[in-house]
């Protein structure tokens, strides 16, 4: 195997107008061009020889070169269709990569895991422009894909995001996600220099905090919650049509959190959320 080339920004320029590159704005695009930051990454994803790694987005290859020298087995996802020449030739060198053109929301990934690591955990390792962090990380973990660590550059909002608590301006459904399904190790956290990212890790939980008679349906209560944000958790709940109970009943669980009334949902623990998630789906089920 050679060593990793594209860190070097002047081979990244290279290979970019070899193929004629243009730079697609809905896809968010932007290449990690920073040796120091990709080892970080590495570093940070613990990966080993032992690991299959699932790469989100690997644009030019750059990461993907470094994660297949530490990796088993890299599959790389990439949705746009004019980097498959590209990384065909900058990972030509590798013969543990796997390049699938799709989007990753569409990837059947349950399936591909079982496939080429025998349903073993695969590490996620993801360099994430802003618009499309929280759909895929919430996907990851409600669609129950067998997934060890997810580690992420993300912009440092949504890195504050994941980490905060009730009552917090950036609190909503992915802080609650983050909380449910896995903990963030205070020492997987590096601002990048002069631009506002951060690396983060997420490790999965072997069993998620609190008790929920139904996952799916108390992230429902969740996202409706913070779906209108100056409405009262009541009236968010009751415009949902995820929801679907009589407002009386929505109001009585409500109550017995012992918040008052015009509660709003941002002031709500995951434990709150747990409880008033049973209690409704108890209710839903009579």
């Amino acid at each position: 195997m050679s060593k990793p080339t594209l860190g070097n920004p002047q081979n990244t320029i290279e290979i970019l107008q070899k193929y004629h590159f243009n730079f697609q704005k809905k896809f968010g695009q932007n290449f990690l061009i920073d040796t120091h930051v990709l080892e970080k990454i590495i570093s940070a994803a613990g990966i080993t020889k032992d690991d299959m790694v699932l790469e989100i987005g690997p644009g030019i290859g750059t990461m993907t070169q470094y994660l297949a020298e530490a990796a088993g087995k890299v599959a790389a996802v990439e949705i746009d269709k004019n980097l498959i020449p590209i990384l065909e030739d900058t990972l030509s060198e590798y013969d543990n990569v796997m390049v699938i053109n799709d989007d990753v929301l569409k990837v059947d990934i349950r399936g591909l895991v079982e496939k080429e690591n025998g349903g073993r955990p695969v590490k996620v390792v993801a360099n994430l422009p802003y618009y499309i962090t929280t759909p895929i990380i919430m996907g990851l973990f409600e669609g129950n894909v067998p997934v060890e660590s997810i580690t992420v550059m993300v912009q440092k909002e949504v890195a504050d995001r994941m980490q905060t608590g009730p009552g917090n301006k950036d609190y909503g459904a992915l802080s609650l996600a983050v909380q449910y399904y896995a903990n963030v190790p205070p020492n997987c956290f590096m601002p990048r220099p002069k631009v506002g990212s951060a690396v983060i890790r997420l490790t999965r939980h072997a069993a998620p905090p609190v008790k929920v008679d139904n996952e799916k349906w108390m992230f429902d209560i969740i996202r409706a919650s913070f779906n209108q944000r100056r409405k009262t958790l009541a009236n968010g709940l009751s415009n949902s049509d995820k929801i679907d109970l009589p407002k009386d009943v929505i109001t009585e669980a409500i109550a017995k959190l012992g918040k008052g009334e015009s509660v709003r949902g941002e002031s709500l623990s995951l434990e709150e959320f747990a409880a008033l998630s049973n209690d409704l789906w108890e209710k839903k089920g009579r």
